[in-house]
Parts: structure tokens; sequence; C-alpha cells
């Protein structure tokens, strides 16, 4: 396990709790977004401004951080393929273990007990991937540019959002053997003589 930059961010002390279960902390932060996060379709870009409201909180197992987080992603809508801008929250609660109740939780590996999935590191927390996973979840699966938005023409691509009476005539191939035999009849001559 690497060590923790106390500098980062994303890395929250845990000093003042000092294992004293009851005891709290609350705070604020803005930070960037370390990565790209998020989907191929929409995401909070890499370096893109992150709000950060945190409550650290003692217990006997760990610190139980709880709080949100809020960004903006961009991407494309799903309909039309312009670029989308999407505020995105979302809220978090888990429990960073103690690495010695970590490992007894391992060690015991009772079936009902969880195994925390964050540990404490030294005095340290890092609330990076617990946001990746806060955040990922609460993207829309299917982004749009407005609810209306129409989308693209089937056929050739056309942003129907341009031209709502957009069309094509299609005909069914299944008559496509009378459409032939029709162009045949309108290009014969009309003065020839038909019995």
């Amino acid at each position: 396990m690497n060590r923790l930059d106390p500098r980062s961010p994303q890395v929250f002390s845990t000093v003042e709790l000092s294992r004293r279960p009851g005891s709290m902390l609350q705070s604020s932060r803005v930070i960037e977004a370390p990565e790209r996060i998020g989907t191929e379709v929409i995401a909070v870009p890499a370096g893109a401004p992150l709000e950060i409201e945190v409550r650290l909180e003692s217990v006997l197992e760990g610190v139980y951080a709880s709080g949100v987080v809020r960004g903006i992603a961009s991407g494309a809508c799903v309909r039309c393929l312009e670029p989308v801008t999407v505020p995105v929250a979302g809220t978090f609660q888990d429990l960073f273990a103690y690495p010695d109740r970590a490992a007894h939780h391992r060690e015991v590996g009772v079936a009902d007990v969880d195994v925390p999935d964050y540990e404490v590191q030294g005095d340290l927390i890092d609330l990076g991937p617990l946001l990746v996973d806060t955040i990922v979840p609460a993207l829309p699966f299917q982004p749009v540019c407005r609810p209306e938005c129409p989308g693209l023409c089937a056929q050739c691509g056309f942003r129907l959002a341009d031209d709502p009476g957009h069309a094509h005539e299609l005909l069914d191939p299944r008559w496509s053997a009378l459409a032939s035999l029709a162009g045949e009849t309108d290009a014969a001559d009309p003065t020839e003589k038909r019995n």
C-alpha cells in the first residue's frame, strides 16, 4: 500500500479525532478531479473542480466518512451528439477501518461481517476512491441536451432540431417490383397505341 501524501487535497487528516469514539470533524473544500471520472458518454474531466463537504466521525472500528460531492460532467447528447454539461451530485457514507480492525475482520472471515473497502493509513484517509465510487453512479445513464431532443434522422444523420419537418419518402422493399413496373409505364411513348 502506497503512503498517502498529507498535502494531497483528497487526503484528510484524522489526528484531531484521536481514536476517541464520538468525536467529529467537518470540512469543506474544492479539489481538482485527479482523473477523468465517468463513462465513455459522460464524465467529470480530469482537473475539473469538485466541491466536497465531509463529516468524519470516530467510531470503534475506524473513521466513518459521510458527505456530498458536487461537480460538472461533460459529454455528448445520446440523441443528437451535441455537447452536454450536467451538474452532478452524490452523497457518500462509508467506513475507513483502522488497519488492526480490518486485519481482524479478514482473519476471522465471518460471513456476516463485511470487510471494509477503505482503511485509515496512519492518521490519514484518502477520499479519492470513495469520490469516484460516488460520482459514477450519480451520472445520467443517457444524457440529453434537453428532454424533448428529437435526435438525428435515422436515414441521413441530419439533426432534426434544425428542421422538425425533415423526412424521407421510404418505399417498402416489398413494393419495389411494382415501382419498377410503374417506371416502365411512365417511360412508354404516350402516342403508342395499345390493344
